[in-house]
């Protein structure tokens, strides 16, 4: 009889020892899933917010080409050509703004994304080289606040 006992004992140890140890490990896994997803989300996060900040000063350049190029001669092969560039650099830049939107659910970030752009598409509209000069100032500076606000997601 003392023998079925120690058995039973043995039996249910050995049970709940399964059980607990099923217990952990699930958790564990969960775990260990989130800080995998996590990591992938601040991987994918720290890709677009640098594409986008690279995308945004390449069009900056584009659009400060584009000025230049109006300013010698505004029916020029040179201004069509830069023109074409500048609208292929918005384009491209406003893709990267898109997945910025998708990838943040901070309002703080993609208002400096959204301003950045604007303040980018603003720089071929100035009147005269001082205006140009301040126009880009703005938008270097707007593109910087973006990069500041989308680095403290990603540290």
């Amino acid at each position: 009889m003392e023998a079925i006992g120690t058995s039973a004992v043995a039996v249910g140890g050995t049970l709940m020892g399964a059980v607990i140890t099923h217990f952990f490990q699930r958790l564990a896994s969960r775990r260990s899933e989130l800080f995998a997803r996590s990591e992938a989300l601040r991987q994918e996060r720290i890709a677009t917010y640098s594409s986008f900040a690279a995308a945004a000063e390449d069009y900056r350049h584009g659009q400060a080409d584009r000025w230049y190029r109006k300013q010698q001669d505004p029916d020029g092969e040179s201004f069509i050509t830069a023109r074409d560039e500048a609208h292929r650099l918005r384009a491209a830049t406003r893709q990267v703004l898109y997945r910025v939107k998708l990838l943040t659910d901070d309002r703080e970030v993609t208002l400096a994304a959204e301003r950045a752009y604007q303040c980018t598409r603003d720089v071929s509209t100035a009147r005269d080289q001082a205006e140009r000069d301040a126009l880009d100032v703005r938008a270097r500076r707007a593109i910087e606040a973006f990069v500041a606000h989308a680095s403290l997601l990603v540290r």
